[in-house]
């Protein structure tokens, strides 16, 4: 399921697009000095922290954990012992920092806010990957991410072994129930989605009902998504339109629909968005 291939942050993204939300978090923190730090420790002082795993998960950030102090002073040197996508296992030793004792406790926290938020998000979605195990279904995420985190939370889940959906409004076209109730129907939204967008752009229908889903289908679109809809329903939408048109089906699964057991809905709902899937039998 998860790609081989080495996941890493690529540097002209980072430089464009981390360094200065890396910048923002550290000045949210520190908006004038560390007093703490700077009472305690006036003058430069070398020393050395270690990096330790407090829970078993999929690590996730190590680069951003380690861009952190490099910013505050480049001198800093972080050896890490594990890489993004590792899983790790409670007590173990992830990396070692070397440097100013002020930068250490000045980017301590932020540093580890990046770290552990990322390999939350990654330790998830790799167990949302393994129920898909053996199925033709592709984890995505959505664009429901916090603010000002999207491109971390986006990377984790990739490191999780998921997809990334549209990276954000410019990225795509996706035609939800306002959008189709302001153009008048399925078919017209597509037709001015078609018109307007550049040819490059995918056209996504979210659809409720399977009226829609075949409306959809005969007007084009590339990439059908079902919203909350039964298994039955789901089955049916996907059963159908593999049959007549290649065009993608995405199920959009809402965890608050099968609340039969709460000590394991997310386990059901996914393992039922695996199970409807599987129409080649």
């Amino acid at each position: 399921m998860r790609s081989e291939r080495k996941m890493n942050m690529n540097p002209i993204t980072r430089t464009l697009n981390v360094d200065n939300l890396l910048l923002l978090a550290l000045q949210e923190d520190i908006s004038s000095e560390d007093v703490t730090t700077n009472a305690v420790m006036p003058e430069a002082c070398q020393g050395t922290v270690q990096l330790l795993c407090k829970q078993d998960g999929v690590i996730a950030g190590m680069e951003v954990f380690a861009r952190v102090f490099t910013l505050l002073d480049e001198k800093t040197e972080i050896i890490p012992y594990v890489k993004d996508g590792d899983e790790v296992k409670k007590g173990d030793l992830l990396a070692t920092v070397n440097g100013d004792i002020r930068v250490l406790l000045s980017g301590e926290r932020t540093a580890l806010n990046y770290l552990q938020r990322m390999s939350g998000i990654a330790t998830y979605t790799r167990s949302v990957a393994k129920l898909l195990e053996g199925s033709k279904t592709t984890l995505l995420d959505t664009r429901k991410t916090t603010p000002n985190m999207r491109i971390f939370e986006k990377y984790a889940v990739k490191i999780g072994g998921g997809q990334n959906h549209r990276y954000n409004l410019s990225d795509g076209v996706l035609l939800k129930d306002n959008h189709i109730g302001a153009a008048g129907s399925v078919t017209k939204a597509i037709e001015m989605a078609r018109d307007y967008a550049p040819f490059v752009r995918k056209i996504e229908v979210e659809c409720e009902n399977l009226d829609m889903v075949r409306e959809a289908a005969d007007a084009g679109a590339d990439i059908i998504m079902l919203d909350n809809m039964t298994p039955a329903q789901m089955k049916e939408a996907v059963s159908r339109h593999q049959r007549q048109s290649k065009n993608r089906v995405l199920r959009k699964c809402d965890k608050r629909k099968y609340r039969h057991d709460p000590r394991h809905r997310r386990r059901l709902c996914f393992q039922r968005c695996t199970d409807a899937f599987c129409t080649d039998s």
